[in-house]
C-alpha cells in the first residue's frame, strides 16, 4: 500500500481544525438567534393585565421626592462635616466595603449566564431539558436588567444634574452644580451605588423572598458607605434609593405583563426549575455538545 501524499496528509491534518470552525460557527450564530428571539420575548405587546400601581407606592415615590428635598437642606452639611472628621481606620475599611456596590458583580455574572444558556440553547434539545434552559435565562435576564436599567438611567441623568460630590465642596455648601459637565466630580446625584444596591435588594427579593432582609442590610450598608467615603452626600444617596426601586419594580412589572419569572395576577414569582432539573439539562447539553464537537 503506498504512503499517503503529502498533500493528502496535509489535508487529513486540517480537517479536526475545519470542524472545530465549523462548531465554533455554528455555536456563535446559536448564541446570537437565542439571544434575540429573548430580547424579541420583551418587547413583544404584553400579554396578560397586571395589577395597577398601589397608591401606597406612587404616595412612597412622592413622600420620598420630599425627602430628598429636606435632606438636602438640613442634612448634607452635617453629614458632610461629621465624614470629613472620622477616623482615618474607619474611612479605610468603609474604602474597600462601598465596593460592594459596583453594578458589574451583578451584571456581569446574569451576562456571562445568559451567554452561556444562549449557546448551549438548541432545538435538538429535549424539550424539558429547553424549558430548564428558557426558565433560567428568563431569571438571569430579569436580574441583569432590573440591575442594569435604572444604573444606566442614574448614570445618565446624575452627568446631566452635574451636582458636585462632597469632597468638591471647598465653599461648604452642597448646592454647587455643574450641569452637562459629563466629569465625575459632577455626578454626585443620584448616586450609582445606591442605585445598584437597591435595584439588586428589590430583584434578588423578587426573586427569593427569604433573602429581603440580607439583602436590603447589604443595601444599607452600601449606603452608609457612600456618605463615610464623601463620595455621595445623603439626599445623593436616598435619591439613587429611589431610582434603584422605582427601576426594578418597573422591569419586575414589565416581565410579569408578558408572564416572565412572576405571575401578572399578584407579581409573585413562578416556580423555577428543582435543582434536579438543572443537573439532568446539564447532563443533556453536555452529550449534545460533545455530540456536536465531535461531528466532522
Amino acid at each position: 500500500m503506498n504512503a499517503p501524499s503529502g498533500n493528502a496528509a496535509s489535508a487529513k491534518r486540517a480537517a479536526p481544525p475545519a470542524a472545530s470552525a465549523k462548531f465554533t460557527g455554528g455555536l456563535g450564530r446559536r448564541t446570537v438567534s437565542n439571544l434575540a428571539q429573548w430580547c424579541g420575548v420583551l418587547v413583544r405587546p404584553p400579554r396578560a393585565q397586571i395589577p395597577p400601581v398601589p397608591a401606597a407606592a406612587i404616595g412612597g415615590i412622592v413622600v420620598t421626592s420630599a425627602v430628598i428635598v429636606v435632606t438636602m437642606f438640613l442634612i448634607d452639611s452635617p453629614a458632610r462635616d461629621w465624614a470629613r472628621h472620622l477616623p482615618p481606620w474607619f474611612k479605610d475599611a468603609f474604602e474597600q466595603i462601598t465596593n460592594a456596590g459596583l453594578s458589574g458583580w451583578f451584571l456581569v455574572p446574569s451576562g456571562i449566564a445568559l451567554l452561556i444558556l444562549a449557546a448551549v440553547g438548541s432545538a435538538s434539545l429535549p424539550q424539558l431539558t429547553r424549558g430548564v434552559i428558557g426558565a433560567l435565562a428568563a431569571r438571569f435576564g430579569f436580574l441583569f436588567l432590573a440591575v442594569g436599567a435604572p444604573g444606566l438611567f442614574g448614570t445618565i441623568i446624575k452627568r446631566l444634574i452635574g451636582r458636585a460630590r462632597p469632597y468638591m465642596d471647598a465653599h461648604g455648601s452642597p448646592f454647587t452644580y455643574m450641569p452637562f459637565a459629563w466629569r465625575p466630580e459632577y455626578a454626585s446625584m443620584p448616586s450609582g451605588h445606591a442605585t445598584t444596591a437597591a435595584s439588586a435588594a428589590i430583584a434578588i427579593g423578587a426573586l427569593w423572598p427569604r433573602a429581603r432582609p440580607l439583602m436590603w442590610l447589604y443595601a444599607l450598608i452600601v449606603m452608609f458607605s457612600r456618605v463615610v467615603v464623601l463620595a455621595h452626600h445623603p439626599s445623593d444617596v436616598i435619591a439613587g434609593a429611589l431610582v434603584g426601586f422605582v427601576g426594578a419594580e418597573l422591569v419586575r412589572r414589565a416581565f410579569a405583563a408578558r408572564r416572565l419569572v412572576f405571575s401578572p395576577h399578584d407579581l409573585s414569582p413562578y416556580p423555577g426549575p428543582a435543582l434536579r432539573r438543572i443537573w439532568a439539562a446539564a447532563r443533556q447539553v453536555a452529550a449534545g455538545t460533545a455530540k456536536n464537537a465531535a461531528t466532522p
